[in-house]
Protein backbone atom coordinates (compact mmCIF):
# COMPACT_ATOMS: atom_id res chain seq x y z
CA UNK A 1 0.00 0.00 0.00
CA UNK A 2 0.85 3.55 -0.39
CA UNK A 3 0.35 6.27 1.61
CA UNK A 4 0.06 10.25 1.03
CA UNK A 5 -0.16 12.97 3.89
CA UNK A 6 -1.94 10.29 5.64
CA UNK A 7 -4.60 8.99 3.42
CA UNK A 8 -4.51 4.96 2.03
CA UNK A 9 -4.13 5.12 -1.54
CA UNK A 10 -4.82 1.50 -2.47
CA UNK A 11 -2.50 1.49 -5.92
CA UNK A 12 -0.78 -1.44 -6.92
CA UNK A 13 -0.11 -3.82 -3.58
CA UNK A 14 -3.15 -5.97 -4.79
CA UNK A 15 -2.78 -5.74 -8.52
CA UNK A 16 0.89 -7.31 -8.12
CA UNK A 17 -0.31 -10.10 -5.88
CA UNK A 18 -2.56 -11.22 -8.46
CA UNK A 19 -0.58 -10.77 -11.09
CA UNK A 20 2.25 -12.47 -9.13
CA UNK A 21 0.12 -15.05 -7.81
CA UNK A 22 -3.23 -15.39 -8.96
CA UNK A 23 -4.18 -18.40 -11.48
CA UNK A 24 -6.84 -18.07 -14.15
CA UNK A 25 -8.58 -21.96 -14.27
CA UNK A 26 -11.40 -22.97 -16.65
CA UNK A 27 -14.82 -20.83 -16.80
CA UNK A 28 -13.18 -17.72 -15.77
CA UNK A 29 -12.07 -18.79 -12.61
CA UNK A 30 -9.57 -16.35 -10.94
CA UNK A 31 -7.44 -18.31 -8.52
CA UNK A 32 -6.12 -16.28 -5.52
CA UNK A 33 -5.84 -18.56 -2.76
CA UNK A 34 -1.90 -18.53 -1.64
CA UNK A 35 -3.43 -14.96 -0.23
CA UNK A 36 -6.96 -14.14 -0.43
CA UNK A 37 -8.96 -17.49 0.25
CA UNK A 38 -7.13 -20.08 1.49
CA UNK A 39 -4.13 -19.37 3.15
CA UNK A 40 -4.29 -15.86 3.68
CA UNK A 41 -1.94 -13.04 3.75
CA UNK A 42 -2.93 -11.36 6.97
CA UNK A 43 -0.90 -8.10 6.63
CA UNK A 44 -2.83 -7.47 3.05
CA UNK A 45 -5.90 -8.43 4.20
CA UNK A 46 -5.42 -6.06 7.26
CA UNK A 47 -4.35 -3.23 4.97
CA UNK A 48 -7.67 -3.89 2.84
CA UNK A 49 -9.86 -3.60 5.59
CA UNK A 50 -8.20 -0.50 6.45
CA UNK A 51 -9.12 1.20 2.76
CA UNK A 52 -12.71 -0.16 3.05
CA UNK A 53 -13.05 1.90 6.29
CA UNK A 54 -11.60 4.30 5.06
CA UNK A 55 -14.28 4.80 1.77
CA UNK A 56 -16.77 4.42 4.03
CA UNK A 57 -16.08 6.46 7.28
CA UNK A 58 -18.53 8.67 6.73
CA UNK A 59 -21.80 6.20 6.26
CA UNK A 60 -22.38 5.94 10.10
CA UNK A 61 -22.68 2.18 8.77
CA UNK A 62 -23.75 0.11 12.21
CA UNK A 63 -22.94 -3.40 11.08
CA UNK A 64 -20.54 -5.33 8.29
CA UNK A 65 -22.28 -8.10 6.20
CA UNK A 66 -21.32 -10.86 4.31
CA UNK A 67 -21.36 -14.13 3.12
CA UNK A 68 -19.72 -17.76 4.52
CA UNK A 69 -16.83 -18.68 4.33
CA UNK A 70 -14.41 -16.71 1.68
CA UNK A 71 -15.40 -13.17 2.71
CA UNK A 72 -15.41 -13.13 6.62
CA UNK A 73 -11.74 -12.61 6.86
CA UNK A 74 -12.27 -9.09 4.85
CA UNK A 75 -15.25 -8.47 6.33
CA UNK A 76 -13.49 -9.04 9.75
CA UNK A 77 -10.69 -6.76 9.07
CA UNK A 78 -12.77 -4.01 7.83
CA UNK A 79 -14.93 -4.61 10.93
CA UNK A 80 -11.77 -4.27 13.00
CA UNK A 81 -10.90 -1.09 11.42
CA UNK A 82 -14.34 0.31 11.65
CA UNK A 83 -14.62 -0.66 15.29
CA UNK A 84 -18.10 -2.50 14.31
CA UNK A 85 -19.57 -6.35 14.56
CA UNK A 86 -19.44 -8.49 11.44
CA UNK A 87 -22.36 -11.07 10.78
CA UNK A 88 -22.12 -13.29 8.09
CA UNK A 89 -24.91 -15.22 6.01
CA UNK A 90 -24.79 -19.04 6.30
CA UNK A 91 -24.84 -21.14 2.86
CA UNK A 92 -27.50 -23.19 4.72
CA UNK A 93 -29.69 -23.03 7.42
CA UNK A 94 -28.31 -25.12 10.66
CA UNK A 95 -29.62 -25.98 14.03
CA UNK A 96 -28.07 -23.29 15.83
CA UNK A 97 -29.84 -20.90 14.02
CA UNK A 98 -33.13 -20.78 15.82
CA UNK A 99 -36.01 -18.19 15.50
CA UNK A 100 -36.83 -15.97 13.16
CA UNK A 101 -34.58 -15.69 10.18
CA UNK A 102 -33.68 -13.57 6.86
CA UNK A 103 -33.38 -15.54 3.65
CA UNK A 104 -32.26 -15.23 0.01
CA UNK A 105 -31.30 -17.60 -2.89
CA UNK A 106 -28.37 -17.21 -4.76
CA UNK A 107 -26.14 -19.40 -7.43
CA UNK A 108 -22.76 -19.98 -7.60
CA UNK A 109 -21.06 -19.82 -10.75
CA UNK A 110 -18.06 -20.92 -9.49
CA UNK A 111 -20.24 -24.39 -7.62
CA UNK A 112 -22.84 -24.73 -9.77
CA UNK A 113 -25.54 -24.66 -7.01
CA UNK A 114 -28.11 -22.50 -5.29
CA UNK A 115 -27.87 -21.87 -1.70
CA UNK A 116 -30.25 -20.60 0.61
CA UNK A 117 -28.25 -18.28 2.43
CA UNK A 118 -29.79 -16.93 5.74
CA UNK A 119 -28.86 -14.49 8.84
CA UNK A 120 -30.61 -14.66 12.39
CA UNK A 121 -32.84 -11.74 12.01
CA UNK A 122 -31.68 -10.62 15.83
CA UNK A 123 -28.74 -9.38 13.51
CA UNK A 124 -29.79 -7.14 11.67
CA UNK A 125 -32.61 -4.78 12.20
CA UNK A 126 -34.10 -1.93 10.51
CA UNK A 127 -32.19 0.18 13.01
CA UNK A 128 -28.64 -0.48 11.25
CA UNK A 129 -27.11 0.64 8.16
CA UNK A 130 -25.01 -2.34 6.53
CA UNK A 131 -21.99 -2.62 4.62
CA UNK A 132 -22.13 -5.82 2.34
CA UNK A 133 -18.01 -6.89 2.09
CA UNK A 134 -16.91 -9.72 0.13
CA UNK A 135 -13.73 -11.13 -1.37
CA UNK A 136 -14.96 -11.49 -5.04
CA UNK A 137 -17.40 -9.45 -7.36
CA UNK A 138 -18.43 -11.62 -10.52
CA UNK A 139 -22.14 -11.78 -11.79
CA UNK A 140 -23.34 -10.13 -8.86
CA UNK A 141 -25.49 -12.94 -7.67
CA UNK A 142 -24.14 -13.32 -4.18
CA UNK A 143 -24.66 -9.31 -3.28
CA UNK A 144 -27.72 -9.66 -5.09
CA UNK A 145 -28.76 -12.19 -2.15
CA UNK A 146 -27.22 -10.35 0.58
CA UNK A 147 -29.26 -6.94 -0.38
CA UNK A 148 -31.94 -8.72 -0.21
CA UNK A 149 -31.36 -9.57 3.13
CA UNK A 150 -30.67 -6.26 4.51
CA UNK A 151 -33.70 -5.17 2.32
CA UNK A 152 -35.99 -7.68 4.11
CA UNK A 153 -34.39 -6.38 7.73
CA UNK A 154 -35.78 -2.59 7.01
CA UNK A 155 -31.89 -1.89 7.29
CA UNK A 156 -30.12 1.04 5.43
CA UNK A 157 -27.34 0.07 2.68
CA UNK A 158 -24.40 1.90 3.34
CA UNK A 159 -22.52 0.06 0.02
CA UNK A 160 -20.95 -2.52 -1.21
CA UNK A 161 -17.01 -3.32 -0.92
CA UNK A 162 -15.14 -5.89 -2.69
CA UNK A 163 -11.85 -6.83 -2.91
CA UNK A 164 -11.59 -8.33 -6.19
CA UNK A 165 -14.52 -6.83 -8.75
CA UNK A 166 -14.78 -9.18 -12.00
CA UNK A 167 -14.76 -6.43 -14.27
CA UNK A 168 -15.95 -7.48 -17.43
CA UNK A 169 -18.60 -10.25 -16.02
CA UNK A 170 -20.66 -7.26 -15.36
CA UNK A 171 -22.38 -7.39 -11.94
CA UNK A 172 -20.58 -4.59 -10.28
CA UNK A 173 -21.80 -1.96 -13.35
CA UNK A 174 -25.12 -3.22 -12.91
CA UNK A 175 -25.35 -2.67 -9.33
CA UNK A 176 -23.62 0.61 -9.95
CA UNK A 177 -26.28 1.87 -12.41
CA UNK A 178 -29.04 0.81 -9.59
CA UNK A 179 -27.49 3.55 -7.35
CA UNK A 180 -25.95 1.18 -5.26
CA UNK A 181 -22.33 2.16 -4.38
CA UNK A 182 -19.83 -0.55 -5.03
CA UNK A 183 -16.20 0.10 -4.01
CA UNK A 184 -13.75 -2.69 -5.41
CA UNK A 185 -9.90 -2.53 -4.45
CA UNK A 186 -9.20 -3.88 -7.60
CA UNK A 187 -11.11 -4.19 -10.55
CA UNK A 188 -10.02 -6.73 -13.72
CA UNK A 189 -11.37 -5.46 -16.64
CA UNK A 190 -10.20 -8.42 -19.40
CA UNK A 191 -8.19 -12.07 -18.08
CA UNK A 192 -6.90 -14.78 -20.07
CA UNK A 193 -5.21 -17.91 -19.19
CA UNK A 194 -1.64 -15.61 -19.90
CA UNK A 195 -3.12 -11.63 -19.31
CA UNK A 196 -4.59 -9.81 -16.97
CA UNK A 197 -6.27 -5.97 -17.38
CA UNK A 198 -7.19 -3.52 -14.32
CA UNK A 199 -9.05 -1.06 -14.63
CA UNK A 200 -7.93 2.32 -13.04
CA UNK A 201 -10.61 4.86 -12.92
Amino acid sequence: MDYILGEVVFIRALEERILAEGKVLPGEVLKVGSFLNQQIDTGLVREMGEEIARLFACNNVTKVLTIESSGIAIAYSAGVAMGLPVVFAKKHSTSNISGNVLSSKVFSYTHQQTYDIVVSSDYITCDDTVLIVDDFLAKGNALAGLIEIVEKAGAKLAGCAIAIEKGFQGGGDSLRAKGIRVESLAIIDSMTDDSLEFRHQ
